[in-house]
């Protein structure tokens, strides 16, 4: 078969064409560093890389989710250690008013900085984080949460929702909690029920929080109940239908026990004197210091003004560390989401690096191995011109 020098020129040119094709291609890994360049050079490899890269992307977005949780959370441990200290102090103030000795100016003057301690509790309430938006407003984010109404009454304009953010594939942080859980949602009394004196009694007797010594009972009959004297040596147990529920002989500081429930009255009590024990309910802690304030603001001259300013004295003083403790359990819950967010960031930042290192030996070059083929492919390059260019001499005129 004949060939003909059109042919030989055809071919000499494709392989020197092709030669330089995979020389560029080696130039470009070797510039770039990356051995896969497009799906074509390795299916299967791109497939797998996409993959880690959508992955190390989404990271990214889980990291970013991260740090903004630690900065909520964070801004919300120090509002409510600002407020816990609010609260200590007031718990102080109250202690240090409850003497029936103080004259009314001294009183008027605790009673003052009380009030001031309580407008500081409401800004601490309404704290921003250092995006802007309120700490403590649930999902409303954007709305003051807490402002006194007409009447004086603190307020609360935000929501009972709280925000999850997703801190991994798998894994949520919950970045925050709202007004209502924390400033608005306490059990006062002894957690069970609340005792409390009438305003109209005459005597000089004084009830304390009271306890639930049977559980089982109390919850089976769990209700409000009247105790009211008789006489000043024997009182009457009735419940909100006014059955009578117990019936005995006043014996000052004697425990009273029924349907699971044990209080103690002290002091001289007089004939139709009244005293009441209701299930405890839901109250705000504002709510809580604004009775503080006015029991302290309140006449304590008569010895049934002071038994009432006793009264309603130590049933503030119990609250407020009740609501002290309740602050100190939301720090715990901010403490537990934190040390959540750092296990979930180095379990994040180990599974990075396996996701890196994994992608690299995919997709990197093996800079000594292209080098060597590089070198050999530069080679066979000068190798197939130096050749194109002895066979393009060949000519039979060369001959003649």
């Amino acid at each position: 078969m004949r060939i003909s020098s059109a042919t030989i020129n055809d071919q000499a040119v494709a392989a020197i064409l092709a030669q330089q094709s995979r020389l560029a291609r080696t130039q470009n890994e070797l510039a770039t560093g990356k051995r896969v360049q497009t799906p074509a050079d390795d299916p299967a490899a791109a497939t797998a890389i996409a993959r880690l890269q959508r992955s190390l992307v989404a990271d990214v977005q889980y990291a970013g989710n991260a740090a903004m949780a630690t900065n909520r959370l964070s801004f919300s441990e120090q509002a409510l250690t600002a407020a816990g200290n609010a609260l200590q102090r007031l718990q102080e103030l109250a202690v240090q008013a409850n003497s029936s000795t103080l004259d009314q100016p001294t009183r008027r003057s605790l009673a003052a900085e009380m009030r001031s301690r309580a407008d500081e509790l409401i800004d601490i309430a309404n704290r921003q984080d250092a995006s802007g938006d309120h700490l403590f407003s649930g999902l409303r984010a954007g709305l003051q949460p807490f402002s006194r109404d007409a009447t004086a009454a603190v307020t609360y304009q935000g929501d009972a929702a709280s925000r999850a953010v997703k801190i991994s594939a798998t894994q949520r942080v919950v970045d925050g909690h709202s007004g209502a859980e924390v400033f608005m949602n306490l059990r006062g009394g002894n957690g069970s029920f609340v005792t409390a004196a009438a305003a109209t009694n005459n005597g000089a007797a004084r009830i304390d929080i009271g306890s639930v010594v049977a559980l089982a009972a109390w919850s089976a009959a769990a209700g409000s109940y009247s105790i009211n004297f008789v006489t000043p040596g024997s009182y009457e147990v009735r419940d909100s239908a006014n059955t009578l529920v117990v019936a005995a002989s006043y014996v000052q500081g004697t425990a009273i026990n029924f349907n699971g429930a044990q209080v103690t009255i002290s002091g001289a009590a007089a004939a139709g004197d009244q005293f009441t024990l209701d299930v405890a309910t839901r109250q705000p802690i504002f709510a809580t210091i604004d009775r503080l304030i006015a029991a302290v603001e309140g006449p304590a001259g008569t010895p049934s003004e002071r038994a009432l300013f006793v009264t309603e004295m130590s049933r503030a003083i119990n609250d407020l560390g009740r609501s002290n403790d309740h602050l100190l359990g939301i720090r715990a819950e901010i403490g537990a989401r934190l040390s959540t967010i750092d296990n979930g960031d180095q379990a994040r930042a180990d599974a990075r690096f396996e996701l890196e290192r994994t992608l690299s030996e995919l997709q990197d070059v093996d800079y000594a191995e292209a080098v060597s083929r590089m070198n050999l492919q530069l080679a066979g390059l000068q190798a197939a011109q130096q050749s194109y260019t002895r066979i393009s001499q060949l000519s039979l005129f060369n001959y003649l």
